[in-house]
């Protein structure tokens, strides 16, 4: 993370603002740091993530792009897409497939959500603290899975 950034937990007094969708749209710029507990390894993933107006007025189409590079391995090209829709009780996730993600409350300062994947548990803290950046702290755990992932956004 760039040093002259505020950190997680930080606030610039916006712990009551509420963000709409259209607060996300556009490009954001991504970092994201992974630390694997189960193999010991840890990652990174620079590059950008994109909202885009999607086929109806209420939703945001993801696509996030990068390089990943994960311990001593050559960098991956790496590329995620979620569709986010906005319903009335907040933002729902969904995967690219359709398929329903999470849904959280981009109210105040904090919002969490589950995930539950079976037999994996999937876990989000999300900072909106600030109004040109947030994170996103993701915590798994599964029989064959242990790590935490914290991306950073901002424009």
């Amino acid at each position: 993370m760039r040093p002259d950034r505020p950190q997680p937990g930080e606030t610039d007094g916006l712990t009551d603002r509420l963000w709409a969708l259209t607060d996300f749209v556009g490009v954001w710029n991504l970092e994201r740091q992974i630390h694997d507990h189960l193999r010991d390894t840890t990652g990174t993933l620079t590059g950008t993530a994109v909202f885009k107006p999607g086929e109806s007025p209420t939703t945001l189409n993801y696509v996030e792009t990068g390089q990943l590079k994960v311990g001593t391995q050559a960098p991956l090209n790496a590329e995620r897409r979620y569709v986010w829709q906005s319903d009335g009780h907040g933002i729902s996730a969904y995967f690219d497939d359709g398929g329903f993600f999470h849904q959280f409350v981009p109210q105040g300062a904090r919002a969490a959500a589950t995930h539950f994947c079976a037999p994996d548990d999937y876990r989000v803290n999300y900072d909106f603290s600030h109004t040109d950046q947030w994170t996103a702290q993701w915590h798994v755990k599964g029989p064959r899975k242990r790590y935490m992932m914290l991306s950073r956004y901002w424009r």
